[in-house]
């Protein structure tokens, strides 16, 4: 009697009790909405900060790249608002505090640049592979398959990448290695950044 579970034998039961496996999360448009807003929020803090020499004189070759998300992030959210009847969420905890974080790397200047350069690699790419297909779950989902403004890019993607990149290591050949170290060791909280957002998907509004 020992084998069974204390459900199937109140008395002597001593088996593990396997859990009923729970309904997977069905995400919601006002779960989408609040992870388009504080996704804007975080891109407009890195479009910020390149557009600013005396934060980050280096990274101002990021600007105008063809990657940038906050204006078609506008149009989509002002369509979501106006076609589904929604009110528009405030930025969240979560994009607030991912902001905060880049803004404090801006702010050490020079010495925050190589840790920088992980963040804004790490997320504007991964949007264009991973980000591209959580927005075809999405488009099925909640937009009858409707493509938002967020996965498409003026001009060839590919190229423009690739022009990315090279900026990216051209950069980098002129660090010394701590700097070059500095830019790995931010590796992990880049992807926590955007693991943060994409929480929202799952139903959670504040980090974890």
């Amino acid at each position: 009697m020992k084998l069974h579970t204390r459900s199937q034998a109140p008395r002597e039961g001593a088996a593990q009790e396997m859990k009923a496996p729970k309904e997977p999360y069905v995400t919601t448009m006002d779960d989408y909405l609040h992870f388009l807003v504080d996704s804007q929020h975080v891109y407009q803090v890195f479009e910020e900060i390149v557009r600013t020499p005396e934060l980050a004189p280096e990274m101002a070759v990021f600007v105008d790249t063809g990657l940038e998300r906050t204006g078609p992030l506008e149009t989509d959210i002002e369509f979501i608002v106006k076609e589904y009847g929604m009110v528009r969420p405030s930025v969240g905890e979560i994009g607030a505090l991912y902001a905060k974080e880049l803004q404090d790397l801006a702010a050490k200047n020079k010495d925050g640049v190589p840790e920088l350069i992980c963040h804004y690699y790490n997320h504007y790419f991964a949007h264009t592979a991973g980000g591209r297909m959580i927005g075809k779950q999405m488009s099925s989902l909640l937009l009858n398959k409707k493509t938002l403004e967020f996965y498409k890019w003026d001009g060839d993607l590919k190229t423009i990448k690739t022009d990315v990149k090279g900026s990216i290591e051209k950069l980098a050949a002129s660090w010394s290695r701590e700097q070059k170290d500095l830019c790995v060791e931010q590796t992990a909280a880049a992807f926590q950044g955007g693991g943060m957002l994409n929480a929202y998907l799952m139903g959670m509004s504040s980090p974890q």
